[in-house]
């Protein structure tokens, strides 16, 4: 909620450095603005009367277009939106009718829940009700809720910035850009006051994730579904303001994927995934067992299944090691080698 009077009392440089957007709104007006030390009630007080007859507001009316200026371009940015600290997913039934045997699945900001059961059992479904919102109006019956409510209806049905981003297993770019002249692209769209840095970051940390480096100057279209999965993903972590992502088996983007998890929870993120591989299933703080349609068990990761993942971390390196001496040519008589030793470690 903007407050008005905290508009009127505040100095034009306290709400330039508070909305930054806000810098063209008053060089649009035809109110003078020559000291932005000054507060709108002060700036008002002292006008003359002939600079009256030019100022086609008075202080309220002024104050009520700032606002809605503000209201505006926070629906256009996702400021808003950002705002959610628990996602709750409330029981459906599954295909067969049968009402699901839980209570409220209740999400935190910041955790990973990972979606695991076999192919067709319904996970794709299920990120589908959390993207929509799901209010008892999909196949499922299920109920989505936002911070224990109803979910405002812009979430669903406008085109604009939307609650949920979902990274799909095919991405492909269809506009003719370089990688940073699209991050530049994006991050202007944001308006964001430190777009170098942030454009920068997200180009690095897309580097570290992808399997296979890629430059600045790369064309978007030329990179490997790999690059194209870790730059949307670095994107998506840094410069999204969506508060929730959904991500559809990760395993199968060649990058980094622990990586890739740490740096969407680091933005405090709510992710959830679907996946088949046991790593990014025990890599969450809880799983969704998922069955013909319906959820059937909730199973929150417990310490052994914590040191079982660190073991399988390290068949994992082996594999990718064993992929990466394909790609290049290399000798794979080392591999085992690498085997022998974890067997006996």
């Amino acid at each position: 909620m903007i407050n008005k009077e905290k508009l009127k009392n505040s100095t034009v440089k306290e709400i330039i450095e508070e909305y930054p957007y806000t810098e063209n709104f008053f060089e649009d007006q035809k109110l003078a603005v020559d000291d932005k030390d000054k507060s709108l009630r002060e700036i008002f007080s002292e006008l003359t009367v002939e600079e009256k007859e030019d100022v086609v507001f008075d202080l309220d009316q002024f104050a009520d277009s700032l606002a809605s200026h503000i209201r505006n371009m926070q629906e256009f940015l996702g400021e808003n939106d950002s705002v959610v600290g628990k996602l709750s997913i409330l029981p459906g039934k599954d295909k067969d009718d049968e009402q699901e045997d839980y209570e409220k699945l209740d999400i935190e900001s910041g955790e990973i829940i990972s979606i695991v059961g076999p192919t067709g059992s319904g996970k794709s479904r299920l990120l589908a009700d959390i993207e929509w919102t799901a209010q008892g109006d999909t196949p499922t019956d299920r109920q989505i809720l936002i911070n224990d409510e109803v979910p405002d209806k812009k979430w669903r049905f406008t085109g604009g910035k939307k609650l949920v981003a979902q990274l799909s297993q095919n991405m492909n770019f269809v506009m003719d850009l370089s990688v940073m002249e699209f991050l530049n692209l994006h991050a202007e769209s944001r308006l964001i006051d430190n777009q170098e840095e942030v454009v920068e970051r997200i180009f690095r940390e897309a580097n570290q994730l992808a399997g296979e480096q890629f430059g600045r100057d790369t064309q978007i279209t030329s990179l490997s579904g790999g690059q194209s999965r870790a730059l949307m993903i670095a994107d998506t972590a840094i410069l999204s303001s969506s508060p929730i992502i959904l991500i559809d088996e990760i395993e199968n983007a060649g990058i980094n994927r622990e990586k890739a998890l740490e740096l969407l929870v680091g933005e405090e993120k709510i992710v959830l995934m679907a996946t088949h591989d046991p790593i990014l299933a025990l890599m969450g703080d809880k799983r969704i067992i998922i069955n013909n349609g319906g959820i059937r068990d909730i199973i929150t990761t417990n310490a052994e299944e914590k040191e079982l993942m660190k073991e399988l971390k390290v068949l994992d390196k082996v594999l990718m090691d064993l992929r990466d001496d394909l790609r290049y040519g290399k000798n794979l008589s080392r591999i085992s080698e690498e085997l022998a030793a974890v067997k006996n470690a």
